[in-house]
């Protein structure tokens, strides 16, 4: 072993507990990196591969009805390659012991010519068999694997369905995955308990409807170089004579865009805060290694003069970095492969594949491998190239102290400060880098932890703004098409109702000029009480009788100001064309809605009073006596429950959110006693003399922790706030990068999370103080007064 390899090691023994905190905080980078990125490409990698085996389409259309033989036509399209038709239904279900309510999508499978789109695969019992029934008439049906799960529905169970007005009883043949339904809840809301997909015979689906010969949906395989938005405009026009809906791509097809938004929103979430770490780990090895080869100038001198050249030197003290940063990086390795396979496992209670495993891919492992060594580098390349520059007879004399003065407290008129205090103030000021890198690196274990934290209180805020102020309805039943408003006057004899608000909801496109959305109209009431349109500042709006509410990123997609006309074309089939002002905006988190009042609606349609949807306010207690007397209304094709909703979101949510808070908790901890303990530790070291002094002349142990310890304090007391404000501008700008069209976070950072915050970094900051206060105690007063001044 050469001397330079003997004198690394010593190095690193004496410097143990500093190494050790360094490789934590890279370890912590490292493993932020490998965590989320590994677990969104495993999800990226799983979505692509699922589509590929199951021949996922890339358009998608609905339409009321239209003869099998329109398919032929449909594969005449230019740049068509495959057509699926079907015939598909959402109905109301009733579970033995449930009395939630729940819906299911029935989809009407060909099951003698198998699907050659949208394909299935039974992860659990058996397939579906042509014609098939089982005992007592009960239709065999397959159901999405996510829903018999947290429902409990295993081959052989049996539950009923309201199919066209008639209950029927289902069998659970099998369970099912579809690439079409990677994602399935109700609205795009993650309630795997209130939504199912069930698929039956086509044949059964269509006598049921009345629809044999005929379809209601389509799905469209696009060749290689097909111009998408050419082919979907054809196909509205093809399909527009049979009521048809406007087509749709991938990008708004749900199970994708719920996909596509939660890989977007992780990969920025994966890339902010490992740089983070990173950037204080760079900041930690500059600190302790230009204290290091400041101490050893001697010795660098000595090396110098036995023939060491500059190079060597330098690449002695990069090999103490590089073995700190190699040590952080096996750490950060394991740390991401275990907290990625925990999220990947996460993702796979909502996300269902026929195959979802964990991949750490090496190219990414390399990548954020090399980053870090990087940002290392960079770091502490100037340290020790400041030092390694030096004539061995200048690095042979003790460094040119500084230009001493009194601190800026001490300047200040009237103002007497301690002794201890002045001797600190001086310190931090002869040193204002460090003193300042030190404050910063505190902040950011302190923006870290209000960043986790703030989706919790995000998610608070969500519910109580769309559970509490924009929904006070407690139940919503809709019906298969638009009727008469007056059956509100039968919702309301219902026992336990104590209000009933009809609405209307259409589903349109809206135009100006060559810009178009899909989306729909919402009738509300005009002074509506049981659903509102609420503001992100909780700001009440109510919708007009002469023009249109648009939520503003609604109106920002399609370039309209406050003024200006909207065209509107109905898809309900009939492909009416309305003209209305936009008379206002707001800025509502989900969505992009379109509000007008109800009875104006119907107006313009030139229909009578209809409604095809009624919220309804319940006595507290009787919701459950409310849905079993809706039971017994056939026309009621659905219902919802704002309690089991919320119940079902708070189950899941509450606990993802608190798994990723505790995480980013205890990283930012990592980040708080790294900067602390290493700055108490410098310092230590370079005031050994001056506080064995002190001991000597009478001073008591406290007394001189005091004048080490209080810089601790100072440097947590200014890094408190800063962290605080970092946080909210980190929040703001993360918020930023993750909004989508259909989604706004709103930014609300609660006092409990900045009161979180501080205790997190306080009881860090307390844990390396006790540590270094008893490194005081243990001084060796001998043996720093012999220390060459």
């Amino acid at each position: 072993m050469k001397a330079l390899d003997r004198k690394l090691l010593r190095d690193l023994r004496l410097m143990w507990s500093q190494a050790i905190t360094i490789a934590l905080v890279v370890a912590c980078g490292m493993g932020g990196f490998l965590t989320t990125l590994s677990a969104v490409d495993s999800l990226a990698a799983a979505r692509e591969a699922f589509y590929a085996q199951g021949r996922f389409a890339d358009v998608f259309a609905g339409l009321k009805r239209a003869p099998l033989s329109l398919e032929a036509r449909l594969r005449e399209l230019p740049g068509v390659a495959e057509v699926q038709t079907r015939i598909d239904q959402v109905v109301r279900l009733e579970l033995p012991g449930v009395d939630d309510p729940v819906l299911g999508q029935l989809i009407g499978l060909d099951l003698r010519s198998p699907p050659r789109l949208n394909q299935l695969f039974v992860s659990r019992g058996r397939g579906l068999q042509a014609g098939a029934t089982s005992g007592r008439g009960a239709i065999e049906v397959l159901v999405s694997a996510a829903f018999a799960e947290a429902r409990g529905l295993v081959p052989g169970a049996r539950f009923k369905a309201l199919i066209n007005g008639r209950e029927r009883e289902l069998q659970v043949v099998g369970w099912a995955l579809s690439p079409e339904f990677i994602f399935a809840g109700l609205g795009g809301m993650p309630d795997l308990r209130g939504f199912g997909v069930l698929w039956l015979d086509r044949e059964q689906l269509a006598g049921a409807y009345d629809m044999r010969g005929a379809f209601n949906q389509v799905a469209l395989k696009l060749a290689p170089g097909a111009d998408a938005v050419a082919l979907t405009r054809q196909l509205d026009e093809l399909l527009r004579p049979f009521g048809g809906r406007a087509a749709q791509g991938r990008a708004e097809q749900t199970s994708h865009a719920m996909l596509d938004n939660e890989i977007k929103e992780q990969r920025v979430l994966g890339t902010l805060l490992p740089v983070i770490f990173l950037g204080v780990a760079a900041f930690l090895l500059n600190v302790v290694v230009a204290r290091l080869v400041l101490t050893q100038r001697e010795q660098i001198a000595a090396l110098k003069a036995l023939g060491y050249g500059n190079a060597r030197i330098a690449l002695h003290y990069l090999q103490m970095v590089l073995l700190v940063v190699t040590l952080g990086l096996l750490l950060g390795l394991v740390l991401g492969k275990t907290l990625g396979l925990l999220m990947t496992q996460l993702y796979a209670e909502f996300f269902r594949f026929v195959r979802f495993e964990h991949v750490l891919a090496p190219g990414l492992v390399l990548g954020s491998a090399a980053l870090s060594v990087a940002m290392a580098v960079a770091g502490t390349l100037n340290a020790i190239a400041a030092t390694v520059r030096l004539s061995p007879a200048e690095a042979m004399r003790p460094a040119t102290p500084g230009r001493y003065r009194p601190a800026v407290l001490e300047r200040l008129p009237r103002v007497r400060a301690s002794v201890p205090l002045r001797m600190i103030l001086r310190q931090m000021e002869r040193r204002p880098w460090r003193s300042a890198l030190a404050v910063a690196g505190v902040a950011a274990a302190v923006a870290i932890v209000v960043l986790g934290n703030f989706f919790r209180d995000a998610i608070d805020t969500i519910v109580d703004a769309q559970f509490n102020q924009v929904m006070r309805s407690d139940l919503i039943v809709w019906r298969a098409e638009a009727g008469d408003a007056q059956a509100r006057l039968e919702l309301a004899r219902l026992p336990g109702v104590l209000q009933v608000e009809p609405g209307r909801d259409l589903p349109v496109t809206f135009r100006n000029g060559l810009r178009q959305q899909r989306g729909s109209l919402q009738g509300y009431a005009a002074q509506p009480e049981a659903r509102r349109i609420v503001d992100v500042d909780g700001r009440a709006s109510r919708p007009s009788a002469t023009g249109l509410l648009l939520t503003d990123r609604l109106a920002d997609k399609l370039g309209l100001r406050v003024g200006d006309t909207v065209q509107l074309e109905l898809q309900d089939g009939s492909g009416r064309l309305l003209s209305l002002p936009l008379e206002a905006t707001v800025r509502e988190m989900m969505g992009l809605n379109a509000y007008i009042e109800r009875r104006a609606l119907n107006r313009l349609l030139r229909e009578g009073d209809v409604a095809s949807q009624f919220a309804l306010i319940v006595e507290r207690g009787r919701e459950a006596e409310v849905l079993q007397a809706l039971r017994e209304r056939p026309l009621v094709v659905g219902s919802f429950s704002k309690a089991t909703l919320l119940r079902n979101m708070e189950e899941i949510s509450a606990r993802n959110v608190r798994i990723m808070s505790t995480i980013l908790t205890l990283f930012a901890s990592v980040i708080a006693v790294g900067v602390v303990y290493n700055n108490a530790r410098i310092a230590l070291a370079e005031r050994s003399w001056e506080l064995a002094s002190l001991r000597v002349l009478g001073f008591t142990r406290a007394e001189v922790s005091t004048l080490l310890l209080g810089e601790m304090a100072i440097v947590i007391a200014l890094g408190l706030p800063l962290g605080m404000l970092l946080g909210s501008g980190l929040t703001h700008a993360l918020v930023g990068l993750m909004k989508t069209d259909q989604f706004l976070f709103p930014v609300v950072i609660q006092a409990r999370t900045y009161a979180w915050a501080a205790l997190a970094v306080l009881a860090a900051g307390v844990a390396s103080a006790l540590v270094v206060r008893r490194r005081i105690d243990r001084l060796d007063m001998v043996a720093a007064l012999k220390t060459r001044e």
